[in-house]
């Protein structure tokens, strides 16, 4: 019989790669392939009111927000909530799901998605999207690779008003 002695995943937050948007910064923190696929993490500053995510689902992951400073609305389902610092929301697979920082506040706030698929790709992709560098088509081809659907909302098109 052998002890497997399995190595901590650690990102120290200097190293961590960084995604720069008009109204948004992404530190990509720890991918699945870093964690053995238990998840994956990233760390998101939104700008006051700042959108962070259109409404999608995954149907193979929770999705998890910590928010550690600031205001966040989040879409659950067909709930729209509001979170403080300290608040945590984990969504469930198959759950619409959406999230901005709140009108007048921004927002920092760490995001885990379990079980972990390589997700840094498609932050990079909606960052070269926000550049004019890809294509809406090419995100959109990418909802299988990524487990990211899109989904209409009325609930967050009308708290986003």
């Amino acid at each position: 019989m052998s002890i497997v002695d399995p190595k901590a995943a650690v990102i120290r937050l200097p190293d961590a790669e960084v995604l720069q948007g008009p109204a948004n910064t992404g530190r990509l923190l720890l991918d699945s392939s870093s964690t053995g696929g238990a998840l994956s993490a990233v760390r998101m500053t939104l700008a006051e009111g700042a959108n962070g995510a259109v409404p999608h689902r995954h149907t193979t992951a929770s999705e998890l927000f910590f928010l550690v400073d600031g205001s966040l609305q989040v879409l659950a389902g067909e709930d729209v909530l509001t979170l403080e610092a300290g608040d945590l929301a984990v969504v469930p697979p198959n759950m619409d799901h959406a999230f901005a920082a709140a009108p007048g506040a921004p927002a920092d706030l760490l995001i885990v998605v379990t079980p972990g698929i390589e997700r840094f790709d498609y932050f990079r992709l909606l960052a070269r999207l926000q550049k004019g560098e890809a294509s809406l088509e090419e995100l959109l081809e990418s909802q299988e690779r990524f487990d990211n659907h899109f989904v209409d909302s009325p609930t967050w098109t009308k708290a986003r008003a």
